[in-house]
């Protein structure tokens, strides 16, 4: 399938998709956050897709926000539907993908950018990497999950300060109050990602989807993240993922997982 925003790759197991806007800093509009949730939908039903990575084209930027110009004069209503369908279509789309998916955050990570790293199920920086949510100096607060994504990563006070001020924090920063897992050098960004991915991929795909469906429950009102894990570890067992990797290890050898 053929994208005007973005591209799409596939290669040993990974698939690669790149925010393509860089006269525009990358930033999404309805088209591209259309077009990415197509290219998650797609990577998830592939069977040679186990991990995917997310980055933007360039040298400046992840994605440096949300285009303004498509929702400057919305109503209420228009603007909470914008939300509701921004969250729906991708960043809660991507955050519960069974699939990984690791953000490869290059240069700048404002707003949207920033909402969609955090969607990821975690992050590798550059070390240009500047990331926060200045929805405020807008008139506006961050609208696709920022004010509950960056609380459970940062800590709630960190991120009080941080949506209050509309300020940013560099990758060393963002690496201690853990936003990023690793900071590197802008030319071995995609290479470290794909190395984690190198990691993921010899292990259970089955498992790992169950594993980031339970990750996420702690984070879900109303979900009992300890019975989610109960019944998720109950699941696998039936799995022959299980049966390959418990009959591996006790023939000393290593597993060769179907997905199933």
């Amino acid at each position: 399938m053929s994208y005007e925003n973005i591209l799409v790759a596939t290669e040993n197991n990974i698939t690669t998709i790149t925010i393509n806007r860089p006269n525009k800093l990358n930033a999404l509009n309805k088209a591209t956050i259309a077009e990415l949730h197509q290219a998650f939908k797609t990577a998830e039903a592939d069977t040679a897709t186990r991990v995917i990575v997310l980055t933007g084209s360039g040298e400046k930027a992840f994605v440096a926000g949300a285009d303004i110009s498509e929702f400057a004069n919305f109503s209420v209503e228009e603007g909470a539907q914008l939300a509701q369908q921004g969250q729906e279509l991708l960043f809660d789309f991507v955050e519960n993908l069974k699939t990984p998916v690791i953000g490869a955050v290059n240069g700048f990570a404002l707003g949207g950018g920033l909402e969609l790293a955090m969607s990821c199920h975690f992050r590798v920086a550059s070390e240009n990497a500047k990331m926060g949510l200045p929805e405020v100096s807008l008139g506006v607060i961050p609208g696709y999950g920022g004010t509950q994504r960056l609380p459970q990563l940062v800590g709630k006070g960190k991120a009080m300060e941080m949506i209050m001020t509309a300020g940013m924090l560099n990758a060393e920063e963002a690496k201690q109050y853990g936003l990023v897992n690793y900071v590197v050098p802008q030319a071995e960004l995609l290479d470290l990602c794909n190395s984690i991915a190198q990691k993921i991929i010899k292990n259970s795909p089955v498992a790992i989807s169950k594993a980031i469906k339970a990750v996420n429950a702690n984070f879900k009102d109303g979900v009992n993240g300890y019975e989610t894990e109960i019944k998720a570890f109950g699941y696998c067992f039936g799995t022959e993922d299980f049966k390959e990797g418990t009959t591996a290890f006790l023939e000393k050898r290593k597993a060769e997982f179907s997905g199933k």
